[in-house]
């Protein structure tokens, strides 16, 4: 049981501390190692998997992060349902610091990421995964979506429910006729690390659901010197403390299993992956 959990978190490293009786659990997977070993624990009376995005000491970029290998890795230890924070650009001058936004939509603008299982490319132990074409119109799970915005304003955050996550390749900011582009487009917040995670959760029947915390307007949101490294980590070393405890709440909200009404865990359609599913 201690090596079992039914909900993961992918964050930044340092939330595991605030888990009951943590487990550290190291997870092999068919596409190599995840950013790091697994932190399993209790809050709520929920059993948490915890995955430092980065690795511990923030060493690997967003474009370096072996996302299939994160979400396989959780899934292997019984997690069914994540809640994925992170850092985020505003695009709209509405959404500036320190504002929370739980998304519905998001676009893709990576360039050199695996973004599936199903890439019918052999794996080290000879099955190959068939092509399969998952549903992704909706890339968020409403149930965990909900769950966010209950926490988050039960904390007295009005959090923005709703608007797309638009995610670039990183690690570099945007240029400032990018920002203008994407804030054009009418999308929210930009990021480096909300995609693939989204679409391979969905191909594991995960349902996966995201809480972005606005740590600068982006660069062409408003004049001035553009986005800094350290800003960001100023703006959000500023909100750390409360996320945490909306993140926490949000976990006690996600509904058991057995209650979920959305359709994440039946992603597959019954599908043939050709591959076994941790």
């Amino acid at each position: 049981m201690s090596e079992q959990a039914e909900i993961g978190i992918i964050g930044g490293s340092g939330f595991y501390s605030f888990l009951d009786d943590v487990t550290e659990v190291t997870v092999e997977t068919p596409y190599g190692p995840p950013s790091d070993t697994l932190f399993l624990g209790e809050t709520g009376g929920r059993r948490v998997a915890f995955l430092p995005r980065h690795g511990r000491g923030h060493h690997l970029p967003p474009n370096r992060i072996n996302y299939r290998a994160n979400l396989w890795a959780l899934r292997s230890v019984g997690v069914r349902q994540v809640i994925a924070p992170c850092a985020v650009g505003g695009l709209q001058p509405q959404f500036g610091p320190g504002a929370l936004v739980v998304p519905d939509q998001l676009v893709d603008r990576t360039k050199s990421r695996q973004q599936t299982f199903f890439d019918g490319q052999p794996l080290a132990d000879g099955s190959v995964p068939q092509v399969v074409h998952v549903a992704f119109a909706d890339p968020y799970c409403e149930g965990g979506r909900q769950a966010a915005l209950r926490a988050a304003r039960g904390k007295g955050w009005e959090a923005v429910d709703g608007g797309t996550m638009c995610v670039i390749e990183g690690p570099r900011f945007s240029t400032r006729a990018e920002s203008r582009w994407h804030a054009a487009q009418g999308w929210a917040v930009v990021g480096m690390t909300g995609h693939p995670e989204a679409i391979l959760a969905r191909e594991l029947e995960l349902c996966y659901s995201s809480l972005a915390l606005v740590t600068d307007l982006d660069a062409g949101a408003e004049a001035g010197e553009g986005v800094s490294h350290e800003e960001v980590l100023r703006v959000f070393g500023e909100n750390i403390g409360r996320l945490r405890e909306v993140l926490f709440d949000a976990v006690r909200e996600l509904p058991a299993l057995d209650e979920r009404k959305c359709e994440c865990g039946s992603a597959l359609g019954g599908l043939e992956p050709g591959i076994t599913l941790p």
